[in-house]
């Protein structure tokens, strides 16, 4: 089998575990805890809380970028199937235009956050590594179904378009408008996983591997369980109106 279909057929099966990629960092997020610890003692409380709060906000500006992709996305397409290859549309406009895989970036950026937070290079490092070795064999993957599905029009798009890093020079506005309600019924899980990460992030490092008790911890860090109660509470709320109601459904979304 050539490298290229090898590849090709490893991302099929990357594509269906996807979820679970981020099991095997258990082990390096430990031991990388455990060096935060004296990380935060030599830098501080303050400039550590700053640095977190840069991080979230790394990772929010992730999600937004999903949020001002899919916004504009017709039905059929930039969804979160997770079995197999799925696609009735072509996106070739708004951030299509500049990137290829602008959600692939958009994840990037909001795993960076969350890996940053923990303040050990060499976490974030090996992460972005194994993204980049993982995100390259479902590309492919991607890019040989639509190839066969699309053809040249998909071929002339990849042609001039980039993989992950977008050229702006490129920018085509979307033929659709822009839809908050498919934004809100569609990226609240992202919204709660950021929310997760970060809340059982800060609360393992300073309950367990810096040894605070649980209720110093909510007297000195009270916004995050605040920040993150938040959070469950939209996205709880965001659930409820998708699977009960109309309120978040678009035609042709």
């Amino acid at each position: 089998m050539k490298l290229h279909e090898l590849m090709i057929r490893h991302g099929h099966s990357m594509f269906r575990w996807r979820s679970y990629i981020p099991l095997f960092f258990i082990g390096p997020l430990l031991l990388a805890f455990r060096e935060s610890a004296h990380i935060e003692a030599m830098v501080g409380d303050a400039a550590e809380d700053v640095w977190v709060l840069f991080c979230f906000i790394l990772s929010l500006s992730g999600l937004a970028l999903r949020a001002f992709t899919v916004g504009f996305v017709p039905a059929g397409t930039s969804g979160r199937n997770a079995k197999e290859q799925r696609a009735e549309v072509l996106n070739t406009t708004g951030m299509y235009s500049i990137v290829r895989n602008p959600l692939y970036l958009a994840n990037f950026i909001i795993i960076l956050g969350v890996l940053l937070s923990v303040k050990v290079w060499w976490l974030a490092a090996l992460a972005s590594l194994v993204f980049f070795v993982y995100m390259e064999r479902i590309i492919l993957t991607e890019e040989s179904f639509l190839l066969g599905k699309f053809g040249k029009a998909y071929s002339d798009w990849c042609e001039k378009t980039p993989v992950i890093l977008p050229n702006f020079k490129l920018w085509k506005p979307s033929t659709m408008k822009f839809s908050m309600k498919t934004v809100l019924r569609r990226e609240y899980p992202g919204l709660l996983g950021i929310g997760t990460a970060f809340f059982v992030t800060e609360m393992i490092q300073d309950l367990v591997y810096e040894g605070e008790a649980f209720r110093e911890w909510i007297a000195e860090d009270y916004i995050w369980p605040i920040t993150y109660g938040l959070i469950i509470a939209t996205c709880l709320s965001l659930r409820h109106l998708k699977k009960n109601t109309d309120l978040l459904k678009v035609e042709g979304r």
